[in-house]
């Protein structure tokens, strides 16, 4: 017999907020961060304002070597473990399963580059573990104590998702009963906003931020790049049960594929997205019918918008699910997109709340139930999409316990 996993704990770091109570009440009230970048004033950010891991996580020397991604990975995870209730010996035995980005900070980091020559003075003797991806997982577990099977995974925008698709899979099948998923990036330094304006990936150069993240609208242009960080306890059902923990939801399903078409553009027909939606689907013992809300990739692109807006109306016919597109709330938070979009959809299932999507004035897509105005709803299924540079795809099924 195949095993249960709950959620059990959450830490959130995010624009809209640190925990459920604020990020619902900024949902409410429209609350964003969105403004011009300080590097480029063609070029909208979502950032997350007077942050500071030591806030988080107290003074401790392995700070220096965190990129500000990887601050954000350590500050959420810190917050699920305090949240979570659980003694040193079941850290000791935890899983810790995250997903992060390259530390894009070219320029930040070695601002002075000639010939390639980058060594000088001042330079940190451990320079690479800012660039090094299992570099957040490290001060992760030596801050509270977790030995446990554990991997980062670097799979572009879908590497949240992934890490908790996989720590899901290890409690399932019995490996571990235990493990802390999900991961934290950043792109609002200026060599990664440069990377992403030369590869056409932005939204630029218009008056207003606050109009610019356009998920599924026939004018989107372009993603926002935002930041943040989101973990997770995942507990198997019955280990829960036993120590009296709060449970948020069931994980019911999770699918993951390549798509092998482009390093950049999605395949367009989005058949192998659509393979990772049905695989979550058939793991879940799930129809599409089930599902009531999808969490969209929704990037305001327009080959990512198209594909999906495609997919969804194959998999869903005429029984649309609400379609929800958080980025329009947060900007894209790159491989930490999944979990902190997954941190704020428990948010709305613990509520009843569906947000809108902001900005979406005319539709790319006629037949699909995109929330166009904020709504009650009593949410018992979402499933989550997220597709990445790359090819990547996966999606990942919660529903309320």
């Amino acid at each position: 017999m195949q095993r249960r996993v709950v959620i059990t704990s959450v830490g959130v770091i995010s624009s809209l907020g640190f925990t459920a109570e604020e990020i619902i009440c900024n949902l409410k009230n429209e609350n964003t961060s969105f403004e011009k970048s300080i590097f480029d004033d063609e070029v909208v950010v979502s950032p997350i304002k007077e942050f500071d891991v030591k806030n988080f996580a107290g003074r401790f020397k392995d700070k220096r070597y965190l990129n500000r991604g990887a601050q954000f990975c350590v500050a959420s995870a810190i917050e699920a473990v305090k949240k979570a209730g659980i003694d040193k010996k079941l850290l000791a035995e935890s899983g810790l399963f995250l997903g992060t980005g390259p530390n894009l900070d070219i320029g930040g980091e070695f601002p002075e580059i000639k010939d390639g020559e980058i060594d000088r003075k001042d330079l940190m003797a451990l320079w690479m573990l800012k660039f090094l991806p299992n570099t957040a997982a490290s001060v992760i577990a030596r801050l509270v104590g977790i030995h446990g099977e554990n991997h980062t995974l670097t799979t572009a925008c879908s590497a949240s998702i992934q890490a908790i698709g996989e720590a899901f899979r290890k409690i399932k099948h019995g490996y571990i009963d235990l493990a802390f998923a999900g991961g934290g990036d950043s792109r609002l330094s200026k060599s990664a906003i440069l990377a992403y304006k030369k590869a056409k990936a932005l939204f630029n150069g218009m008056d207003d931020p606050d109009k610019a993240s356009r998920p599924f609208d026939k004018s989107r242009a372009g993603f926002v790049p935002g930041e943040g960080g989101a973990f997770f306890l995942l507990e198997e059902l019955e280990h829960a049960k036993s120590r009296g923990a709060k449970i948020y939801c069931e994980i019911c399903g999770y699918g993951a594929s390549i798509d092998g078409y482009s390093m950049t553009a999605p395949e367009p027909e989005g058949k192998w997205a659509e393979r990772s939606v049905n695989a979550a689907l058939q793991e879940a013992g799930l129809t599409s019918s089930d599902i009531d809300v999808v969490s969209s990739h929704g990037t305001g692109t327009l080959l990512n918008d198209s594909m999906e807006a495609d997919l969804i109306d194959r998999v869903y016919g005429k029984r649309a699910p609400f379609i929800i597109a958080l980025k329009s709330w947060i900007g894209h938070i790159a491989a930490a997109c999944g979990a902190v979009e997954l941190a704020i959809c428990l948010a709305c299932m613990q509520n009843s709340y569906l947000p809108k999507i902001r900005n979406l004035d005319e539709p790319c897509h006629d037949r699909l139930n995109f929330v166009r105005e904020e709504r009650e709803y009593p949410i018992q299924s979402i499933l989550l999409e997220n597709f990445g540079f790359g090819g990547q795809n996966s999606a990942l099924i919660v529903r309320k316990y």
